[in-house]
Parts: structure tokens; sequence; C-alpha cells
């Protein structure tokens, strides 16, 4: 399955309006009816996906001065293909002078056998905010996962502010205190242009000012709930 879905925001008449809401399944983009100034998309996997031959992209474009908030519905399950084959996916995004991203999707989850390749590639104006979580959760109750490989790409202006890959799915290499530790759930929460908060770490967690601007929060837990309340302690979100 081929699958692109597009949104783009726009800021108007003193709120955010969507100019372009094209959902393609899996990926479908609902709106949140509101009153304030920004605009809240929920993402819905219409489907199930990504399994394997899957290649999914979501373009996301936010104008200046615009606000947007999209935030997943339910957890994504990567899958395996029938033949072993990989699945992809690429959240594209693009943030214009004055405008602002939350994109806080739901955990994914690396089921067995799985095969899956994720992308977030941001570019922000100078003076543009993004906060963005990626929660994975590495296979089922009582599972091992398969193999993910996951790509933060995110500059600023010209200025790389992020650039981070990391590959997930050698059992010995994500049971050693370098990687994993052993943990089922890595989280990683980013925020640009957000309000500045100081540097601080705890068990198996910490907060890190990065050298372009933004901070850059991980989080290594048993299971999601306790990843994201990790995050709340520190008043990242």
């Amino acid at each position: 399955m081929k699958a692109h879905a597009r949104l783009t925001a726009c800021f108007e008449g003193g709120r955010t309006v969507l100019r372009e809401l094209r959902s393609m399944a899996p990926l479908t983009l609902l709106p949140k009816r509101g009153t304030g100034a920004s605009a809240v998309v929920h993402l819905v996997n219409s489907a199930t996906s990504p399994l394997g031959g899957d290649e999914l992209k979501l373009t996301i474009r936010v104008g200046p001065g615009a606000s947007l908030r999209i935030s997943g519905v339910a957890a994504t399950i990567a899958l395996p293909g029938l033949h072993g084959e990989g699945s992809s996916s690429l959240v594209d995004v693009v943030v214009e002078a004055g405008g602002s991203l939350e994109y806080l999707p739901e955990p994914t989850v690396v089921t067995a056998r799985a095969r899956h390749s994720a992308v977030l590639r941001a570019a922000l104006a100078e003076d543009a905010c993004l906060h963005t979580r990626e929660v994975l959760v590495l296979g089922r109750a009582g599972e091992q996962p398969g193999s993910l490989v996951t790509t933060q790409h995110v500059t600023r202006g010209e200025v790389p502010v992020l650039r981070q890959t990391l590959e997930i799915g050698d059992s010995i290499l994500d049971s050693s205190l370098a990687h994993l530790a052993g943990r089922r759930v890595l989280a990683t929460d980013l925020v640009v242009g957000g309000p500045s908060v100081p540097e601080a770490c705890g068990d198996w967690w910490s907060r890190t000012s990065l050298a372009a601007g933004g901070i850059l929060t991980t989080s290594l837990a048993p299971d999601a709930v306790t990843a994201l309340r990790v995050f709340d302690g520190a008043q990242v979100s």
C-alpha cells in the first residue's frame, strides 16, 4: 500500500484555517471544531498499517503565523509482510515564519518480525516553533520486537537543530547499558522555540539543551505510561 496524506494550515482573519486536508487510507485526518486561534487535527489509522511493503507519507505545511496541533488517536502497530518485506513512513514538515506546530502521535509498537523505517523531516523558519514527541514500544507483551530504524532531521533557518538516527532490533545491543538497557519503551520529546527550561536528569531520563536551540528529553521505561509521566513531571510538554 502506498499512501500520501497532506495538510496545509494558514492564518487568516485572526485564526488558523485548514486550506488543504487530504486523507488517504490508512492516514485519515479529522479536524476538530474549535473557537481559538489554533487548529486541531486528529490523525487516525483507518486500516491496519504499516504492514510490510507499505509506504506512507504525511506532508504538513504551516503558513506564516498559523498554529496547528496534530494528535494521534490510537497506537501505530508495525506488522510484518507476508514475504518479509519492510515498511516505511515519512513525515515531511515545513513551518513558516511565526508558525507553530505540535505533532504528537500515539506510540509506535514494533511487533515480531516487522521491519519498519520511520523518518521525521522538519524545516522551520528562524522564529517558528515545533513540539514533537516519539514513543517507541518494543514488541507487544511477552514478544520480541522486529527491527526499526527511526530518523529525526530538524533544521531551523539554515541551521541543523537535531539529526538523530536510532536502530532497534538487535537483542544483544538493545539489552546493553549503552543502548536501551533492556527497557521496552523509548520516548523522546523535542521542543524548538518554546520557553527556556533548565537541563536535568533522573533515573533513566535526561533533558538536554541542543547547541542550535531547543530542548530534547529522552526517557527509557518499562511501559509507555511511565515514559510519558516523566515528560509531564519535567514540565516539557
